[in-house]
């Protein structure tokens, strides 16, 4: 779709190992995207905005990161409207410039990280300098799992007593694009389902292999099934149980951190520099919070 959307704009890709990409001049046209997909749409947003003449992205992701990155290349001398819809029309300048300042949104994924770890610990968490309806889908299946929700304007507390939370009425859950449920919460929550009554059907329709935390939740005692390559059932038990771990991307090794606060004795997890490409001082974060984490040099850098 990167690709795809390059090319579209006059763009010549060469593909092998190495993608060799040139253009003498962009220019503007319409860009159809198969799914809406965040990345390749910003891109396709950052290769416009000095294009000659009209992009029209059409079927456009429409997530808040998209509205933000219209918002700086606007207040940097761009021509973008449409972002939040399933269309953005890109009108190419000659140049961008300065702006005198531009604050990035909050975080969706780091904040919605916490209040799922909050739920599967049995624990109370404000989590401040956040968009509320950013985390809508969150919100509302937490509540209907049994954490006291609290939403401010620009915070949400979660409170949770871990023993009543259930799923006895059934739990479905199914990635999708924004404003569904968001792919990078869906292995932090199956933490939090692996430890919460009932059973639950988690989906995932956005990325393949998006369940290589299953096998490690498994080790800890966890009980998943696999539903053919898209969807998991999660039976959840009483406790989980520490033990060494591997993670193997970002939201992987965020899950099996909240696991390992859950679990019953230490939970050791290799490769934890993928936890930390996403996550600014979560270390210290789940210190404050009354979480025993710390980064320990064994035969290789884990954190416990």
């Amino acid at each position: 779709m990167h690709l795809n959307a390059l090319r579209a704009l006059g763009a010549v890709i060469e593909e092998g190992d190495i993608i060799y990409a040139r253009a003498a001049k962009l220019k503007g046209n319409e860009i159809k995207l198969p799914f809406p997909s965040v990345g390749a749409t910003e891109n396709a947003m950052l290769a416009a905005v000095l294009a000659e003449g009209t992009t029209v992205i059409k079927n456009s992701a429409r997530e808040p990161e998209i509205e933000d990155l219209q918002k700086y290349l606007n207040a940097i001398g761009g021509k973008v409207k449409g972002a939040g819809t399933g269309e953005i029309v890109v009108e190419g300048v000659k140049e961008l410039h300065d702006c005198e300042e531009h604050s990035i949104m909050p975080d969706r994924i780091e904040a919605g990280t916490y209040m799922i770890a909050s739920a599967a610990t049995g624990g109370k968490v404000f989590v401040r300098n956040i968009v509320p309806s950013h985390v809508f889908s969150l919100i509302e299946l937490l509540y209907n799992i049994g954490c006291k929700i609290e939403i401010y304007h620009n915070a949400v507390y979660v409170e949770s007593t871990k023993r009543k939370l259930d799923t006895l009425g059934g739990i479905s859950v199914r990635t999708l694009p924004y404003p569904g449920f968001p792919t990078d919460l869906q292995a932090p929550l199956t933490s939090l389902l692996s430890v919460t009554s009932g059973a639950s059907v988690v989906e995932e329709t956005i990325f393949e292999n998006r369940f290589k935390h299953v096998p490690e939740l498994v080790k800890m005692g966890a009980d998943i099934e696999y539903i053919g390559k898209k969807s998991i059932l999660i039976n959840g038990v009483e406790r989980l149980v520490g033990c060494d771990l591997v993670s193997s991307d970002l939201r992987c090794g965020a899950s099996l951190l909240i696991a390992g606060l859950c679990a019953v004795g230490d939970t050791y997890i290799d490769d934890d520099h993928f936890i930390e490409r996403g996550y600014a001082d979560i270390e210290k974060k789940f210190q404050m919070l009354g979480g025993r984490v710390k980064t320990v040099k064994l035969c290789a850098a884990r954190t416990v």
